[in-house]
Order: structure tokens, then C-alpha cells, then sequence
């Protein structure tokens, strides 16, 4: 008899407990705790390798205050969450959305967001010619700086008041 192998979606539902439960600010050890296990269990869910049972992904599911669906169900709108939770697991994702949601002036706001989004065409291969991509980089830059000083702006005027 082979021994249970752990299949694509034991990674999946781990994958999702992993972003939900960083998006809750709760460490591993907070998690095991709370389900009674210890945090290398946890950490053996969130990477796959061991399967959680039913009982114990309730209650995980409760603790991080979203139903048991969360961990397998599709959007209605046809595609995954499987694209939000791989957002939500890139580096420094979490952080970001929780300083950006901190942000409390709307224009601030769409000032970071600027920044960021020119941040990211920055990081992209350029698909013109090298005169182009240089002159891309050099108005992306100047709009990386121009961003920059309307927040700093912004962030002072905030202050004063």
C-alpha cells in the first residue's frame, strides 16, 4: 500500500492559509497555538506537505474570519483566486497594501500609487528600440521624481495641519 501523497490542491489550501493568515498579522506560532498544534505543523500545511483535515481547516477558517470556501472556491466572474493570493504572496505585498490602506488623504493616496505603477513599467523589459526604451526610462524617471514631490508635499501639508 503507497503511503497518502499530498496533491496540488493540499499546496493550494496551504498557499491560501499562508496569505490570509499574513494578511491577519498572526505568525505561525500564533496560528499553531490557537488550533493546538505546533508551528512547524503549520508550516508543513502552508508549504504542502502534509494535508490539513477537516476539523482543523474550520477552525483555521474561523480564526482568520473567512469561510472554509476561501481555501478552494473560484470567483464568479469565471476566474481564481489563485491570482489574488499570488499577488498577496509576492514579498513585501502584504506590508504594502496595509501601509497604502493607512494612507488616510484620497490625493496621497493616487500619489503613491502613481509612483508605484511607475515603478513597475520601470521594472519591465522594454519591448522598442534602445532610443525609445532610453527615452521611456528618462520620462519615467522624471515622473518617479515629480510623484515623489507632490507626497513629500502632501506628507508635509498633512503635517502642518
Amino acid at each position: 500500500m503507497m503511503p497518502k501523497q499530498t496533491t496540488d490542491v493540499d499546496r493550494l489550501v496551504g498557499l491560501r492559509i499562508t496569505a490570509l493568515r499574513k494578511a491577519r498579522g498572526l505568525s505561525q506560532t500564533a496560528l499553531g497555538t490557537a488550533v493546538g498544534v505546533t508551528f512547524q505543523q503549520v508550516q508543513k500545511y502552508e508549504k504542502g506537505q502534509n494535508r490539513v483535515g477537516a476539523g482543523r481547516l474550520r477552525e483555521i477558517a474561523r480564526l482568520l474570519e473567512v469561510p472554509v470556501s476561501a481555501f478552494f472556491e473560484e470567483d464568479e466572474v469565471g476566474g481564481t483566486q489563485s491570482d489574488v493570493f499570488g499577488f498577496l504572496s509576492a514579498q513585501g505585498a502584504i506590508e504594502l497594501l496595509r501601509a497604502y490602506a493607512l494612507i488616510e488623504d484620497d490625493q496621497l493616496r493616487r500619489d503613491v500609487l502613481a509612483i508605484v505603477r511607475t515603478a513597475a513599467k520601470m521594472g519591465k523589459p522594454p519591448a522598442e528600440s534602445p532610443k525609445a526604451a532610453d527615452l521611456a526610462k528618462l520620462t519615467d524617471a522624471a515622473a518617479v521624481a515629480e510623484a515623489a514631490k507632490v507626497a513629500e508635499a502632501a506628507k508635509s501639508a498633512a503635517a502642518a495641519e
